[in-house]
């Protein structure tokens, strides 16, 4: 632990924690906010791993009278910390050992004991959920302006998958946008700013993505144009997306045929790969 200040307004408040002291610190600003005007130091102890660290935070608060509040999950520093501070005359409060001790006797199990599980399981739901947000509201090219905060960005013509694609991606935690390819429409400038290499083309062949485009018109119930659905027309287009990924150096993925699943597990294999960053 670092060299902590010897002098304090009130009595500090020691949150001790094997992992990060975020509940700790939560339990203790929502309890101080009852206590208006209260001026209570709170000093985070965090990654306690051993009984030496252990000692010298105890140490610190009786010499400073201040209180512990910890939330150790390895049993053995639990106990040793609340042994020092019986010993040393220090107010200790256990915020997980009954809660522990409880579980364990309703679930007829033994806690794992390793801090911060919670801490990471929620801070993978809140990354998801952001995943999720980055990636609806940046399909279909939309907010162009923001493509270099994706993780991943999808290119291609209509009717190859590009929305499904990130949608799934983003269940799995990666930021993905989408940019269509319209013959008609210049791509954005800030597409030419991403790193190419987070860069991915779609590839489907042209009779599928004809017979896509077929089933859209007949279920939308409206004439898309002949073009929309010719099948010279969709090669032409596949033979044109090419040129455009090799042009500025994006990869060229088929996914013809392929289901999400597996064209998601190339795309995250080939990120991976480059960047030696999971997502």
């Amino acid at each position: 632990m670092n060299e902590l200040p010897h002098s304090y307004p009130a009595p500090p408040l020691y949150i001790v924690s094997g992992g990060a002291g975020a509940v700790g610190e939560q339990v203790a600003r929502l309890t101080l906010s009852q206590f208006e005007g209260a001026e209570v130091p709170l000093i985070i102890v965090p990654n306690v791993r051993n009984p030496e660290q252990i000692a010298e935070v105890v140490a610190q608060a009786a010499q400073q009278n201040g209180t512990i509040l910890h939330t150790l999950m390895e049993p053995t520093l639990r106990r040793e910390l609340m042994r020092l501070a019986r010993e040393m005359g220090v107010a200790e409060i256990d915020l997980v050992g009954s809660v522990l001790s409880r579980l364990a006797t309703v679930l007829q199990k033994e806690p794992l004991g390793k801090p911060g599980l919670y801490q990471a399981r929620r801070s993978t739901y809140f990354e998801r959920l952001e995943a999720i947000e980055y990636t609806v509201a940046h399909d279909d090219g939309n907010k162009p302006r923001e493509l270099s905060h994706a993780d991943i960005v999808l290119v291609g013509v209509s009717r190859v998958g590009k929305t499904p694609l990130s949608m799934y991606l983003a269940v799995l935690g990666w930021k993905v946008a989408n940019v269509p390819l319209v013959r008609e429409v210049p791509l954005p400038d800030d597409l030419f700013r991403v790193d190419p290499r987070r860069v991915i083309g779609l590839i489907v062949d042209a009779e599928q993505i004809a017979a896509r485009r077929r089933w859209r018109q007949r279920r939308m119930g409206i004439n898309l144009g002949g073009s929309y659905t010719n099948l010279e027309a969709a090669i032409d287009e596949v033979e044109w997306a090419r040129r455009i990924f090799r042009q500025h150096g994006w990869t060229a993925l088929n996914v013809t045929d392929k289901s999400i699943e597996e064209s998601a597990d190339e795309i995250i294999a080939l990120i991976s790969r480059r960047f030696s960053t999971p997502g």
